[in-house]
């Protein structure tokens, strides 16, 4: 495990046990928060559509929390299941898909031709990040590589869509976003390559 996953799991391990142990208690499962948090993400979708982004991205933020406790809560439970990790990654990614694409649509209506283009290229980036892991994953080859992932990109969507009304700053962001998730996708590639290449203990 690179230093910053264990810096990544214990930002998270410091922050979820109350919470966690709190909804344990509760008639809430893992499946349901993370739907609750994709209804989330579908809210903060329809605030940026209708030139809500502040509050857009303080949803933004809610739904990445919700995103964060179901995991940890399967796993304090003890109901973790290959199903549940599938709909949460899947969700995930209409998710950021979705956000995606409301940002395309304020640029749009704005004619902004830059803005469209930066949604595309990020869009394309967050894509391809989560898709290499999943690759590797499928190939069972564990994929923690890149320094950019989405937590990352939820913090600095949410921190664009907050400052919006600061010249750029949105689409400042964005570029940020995508810049970062690119230099991701090599670091995986990378690491993808070194992990193919090496030859089978003996025996196996």
């Amino acid at each position: 495990m690179s230093n910053l996953e264990k810096t990544r799991r214990l930002l998270a391990n410091s922050v979820t046990p109350p919470i966690v142990r709190l909804l344990a208690k509760t008639p809430l499962t893992p499946d349901i928060l993370t739907w609750l948090g994709f209804l989330v993400t579908l809210g903060a979708v329809a605030l940026v559509v209708t030139g809500h982004l502040l509050a857009a991205g303080v949803v933004v933020l809610v739904a990445g929390f919700c995103d964060l406790l179901d995991g940890a809560l399967a796993r304090f439970i003890g109901k973790t299941t290959r199903f549940g990790a599938i709909l949460d990654s899947s969700l995930d990614r209409l998710s950021e898909g979705a956000l995606l694409l409301s940002l395309l649509v304020v640029f749009s209506r704005e004619q902004h031709l830059a803005g469209v283009l930066v949604v595309g290229v990020t869009l394309l980036g967050s894509i391809m990040v989560s898709y290499i892991r999943a690759r590797m994953e499928g190939m069972g080859i564990e994929c923690k590589a890149g320094f950019f992932t989405r937590p990352e990109r939820v913090i600095l969507l949410a921190l664009g869509l907050m400052l919006y009304q600061f010249d750029n700053a949105l689409l400042t962001t964005l570029a940020l976003i995508a810049f970062f998730s690119w230099i991701t996708v090599v670091e995986r590639l990378v690491y993808a390559w070194r992990r193919t290449r090496e030859k089978p203990p003996k025996g196996a």
